[in-house]
């Protein structure tokens, strides 16, 4: 694997968390948007939305849920436009950031990363900064429950899974992301239970943090992820779970 389990593992408690406060659901929802606006309403013949789908069942969002944030996608029903842009930079300690943004007002957007970078010892970088010390991946999570690590690492492998991994009573599974939903829905057809199934920035290599670089860090990594505009955060960030 590239290093990046135990910030998988963090993202993951952490995405449990925002799920009970329905956070998750709101960003969901602009993922499905964006994926019927621009590839169309069929999940047949648009990857991207049939990948926002997946998630959005792996998160356990209700069927009309997602029909009606398709329909607001596709212009069948009224809805907000949103566009999408990246933004990259360095937090305390080095740790590179890398935020996916879906906004419908860039300027207001920008203007708040700013301030929260500075406002928390980040500092706001150039587009590329930071994008190279990331791979784009699938990244499909499954409940362990009692499985047979073997197996599962068999079956995946032959659905077509690059890498895999087992951690905290969970396998990740590491595929291309052209495979994510194949890989994902082979899994389930077989029993297993899919908790999260999703392309991801994953670190090339991780950074370890220490001291007091680690709460300021987490500080501002938990201010970006409150703002609703950032879709997705992904570090480089490595750090003892017993620090956090």
């Amino acid at each position: 694997m590239s290093g990046h389990s135990k910030w998988a593992t963090i993202k993951r408690k952490k995405s449990a968390t925002d799920a009970k406060r329905g956070k998750i659901f709101t960003k969901l929802i602009k993922e499905l948007m964006i994926a019927a606006r621009d590839g169309g309403g069929d999940s047949g013949s648009n990857p991207r939305l049939r990948q926002a789908i997946a998630t959005a069942k792996a998160a356990n969002m209700p069927n009309d849920n997602i029909n009606r944030a398709i329909q607001k996608g596709t212009g069948e029903l009224a809805g907000v436009t949103y566009n999408e842009f990246t933004y990259e930079g360095y937090g305390p300690g080095g740790v590179a950031l890398f935020m996916e943004v879906l906004t419908d007002n860039k300027k207001r957007t920008v203007a708040e990363i700013r301030h929260l970078m500075n406002k928390y010892g980040g500092n706001l970088g150039e587009n590329g900064s930071v994008a190279w010390m990331f791979e784009k991946m699938g990244q499909i999570t499954v409940t362990a429950n009692g499985y047979d690590e073997d197996t599962v690492f068999e079956e995946a492998l032959e659905a077509g899974a690059d890498d895999f991994s087992s951690t905290d009573g969970e396998f990740l599974i590491t595929t291309s992301p052209s495979e994510t939903v194949n890989v994902s829905d082979a899994l389930i057809s077989k029993g297993y239970k899919v908790t999260s199934s999703a392309v991801e920035m994953v670190p090339k290599n991780t950074m370890k943090v220490e001291g007091d670089d680690v709460k300021r860090l987490i500080t501002l990594v938990e201010a970006l992820e409150e703002n609703e505009d950032i879709q997705n955060l992904y570090s480089n960030l490595d750090v003892d779970e017993k620090d956090l």
